[in-house]
C-alpha cells in the first residue's frame, strides 16, 4: 500500500524552511533570501519517491504578528501545522537548542500531527555544540548542501499514513505558474533593494499570455508610498529596468522559454495594514487559528 500525506516544515524566521523545501524537490519553489519574513504565504512542493508521495508546506516564519500582514502570514502557518500528517520542526543548530514547537508558535498545546526536529545549518556548528544537541533527538542537516536530508526524507515518510497518492506522480507543485512567476519577481525585489523598502513589496502578475512567444507577462510591483515607489524606479527607471531583467531571467529558466517581462510600480497606500488589499493579493487571515 502507498503512503502520502501533508508535510509541513515549520519554524522561526531565518530557519532555512525554503531552502530545505527546494533542497527536497530539487528545483527552486520557494523564493530564497538572507532577509527575514521573506516567505509570505505557503509553498507547495510535491515529493514522489517508489511508493511514497509527500506533499510538503514550506510556510510563514512563526513570529509575534505586528500589523495585517503578518497576522496572515502566522494563520497561514498555523493552518498548515493544523492540515499536517507530519510536522518538520526546522531550527537554526547554530542558535543552541530549540524551544518546543508550539512555544515558539505561541499555542497552547502541541500540534496533534507527529513532530519530528531537524536542526539546520548543522554542518556550521562545533563538535562539543552538535554534542550538546544530541540530546534533543533531532535529526541533523545542512539544507544548503544536502547534508542529512535524505535521512530526514526517510524519517518523515515512515510517518505518513496509508493512501493512494495525492496527485499524478510527475507534478512538484499545486501551485499556478503565475504564483511562482510573482514570488520570483518580489525576491528580485528583495535582493536588490535596502532594508526598508522590500518589505512594503507585494507583486501581482496581471497578465500572462500562455499562447505568445515569447511569453507575455505583465506585473505590478506594489509598494505603500509614492517615495517607495521612486526608489524602486530610480534615476531615469534604471534600478526598475535591472529588477525586471534579473527576475526575466529567472522566470525564463522556470518556464523553459523566452519572456517579455512587463514591469511596473504601483502605490496601493498601506497595504500591509488593510484587509481588503491583503485579500486582493490572496492573503487570508484566520482569527481563530491564532488561539
Amino acid at each position: 500500500m502507498s503512503k502520502a500525506g501533508i508535510v509541513t516544515v515549520a519554524g522561526r524566521p531565518n530557519s532555512g524552511k525554503s531552502t530545505l523545501l527546494n533542497r527536497i524537490i530539487g528545483q527552486k519553489l520557494s523564493i530564497v533570501s538572507p532577509k527575514p519574513q521573506s516567505t509570505r504565504d505557503r509553498v507547495v512542493g510535491i515529493l514522489t519517491i517508489a511508493d511514497v508521495q509527500m506533499i510538503i508546506l514550506d510556510t510563514p516564519g512563526l513570529m509575534d504578528p505586528a500589523y495585517e500582514l503578518q497576522r496572515a502570514m502566522r494563520a497561514t502557518a498555523l493552518r498548515a501545522l493544523r492540515d499536517a500528517d507530519v510536522i518538520i520542526h526546522l531550527a537554526d543548530a547554530t542558535q543552541g537548542a530549540p524551544q518546543p514547537l508550539h512555544v515558539e508558535a505561541g499555542l497552547a498545546a502541541p500540534p496533534q500531527a507527529p513532530i519530528v526536529l531537524a536542526l539546520n545549518k548543522s554542518d556550521q556548528i562545533s563538535v562539543l555544540a552538535r554534542q550538546a544537541l544530541e540530546q534533543t533527538g533531532g535529526t541533523f542537516v545542512a539544507a544548503l548542501t544536502g547534508d542529512g536530508v535524505s535521512d530526514l526524507i526517510k524519517r518523515c515518510a515512515g510517518m505518513l499514513p496509508e493512501s493512494p497518492f495525492l496527485y499524478p506522480e510527475d507534478e512538484i507543485s499545486s501551485q499556478s505558474m503565475r504564483f511562482f512567476v510573482a514570488e520570483l519577481v518580489r525576491e528580485t525585489a528583495l535582493e536588490q533593494l535596502g532594508d526598508e523598502v522590500p518589505y512594503s513589496v507585494a507583486c501581482e502578475v496581471e497578465e500572462f499570455r500562455e499562447g505568445s512567444s515569447p511569453l507575455y507577462i505583465r506585473a505590478g510591483l506594489f509598494v505603500e508610498r509614492d517615495s517607495q515607489k521612486r526608489i524602486i524606479i530610480g534615476a531615469k527607471g534604471a534600478r526598475i529596468r535591472e529588477i525586471g531583467q534579473a527576475a526575466r531571467i529567472k522566470i525564463e529558466r522556470l518556464v523553459g522559454g523566452p519572456v517579455y517581462l512587463d514591469l511596473w510600480v504601483k502605490v496601493l497606500a498601506n497595504w500591509r495594514k488593510s484587509a481588503s488589499a491583503l485579500a486582493r493579493f490572496g492573503y487570508q487571515v484566520n482569527e481563530e487559528t491564532n488561539k
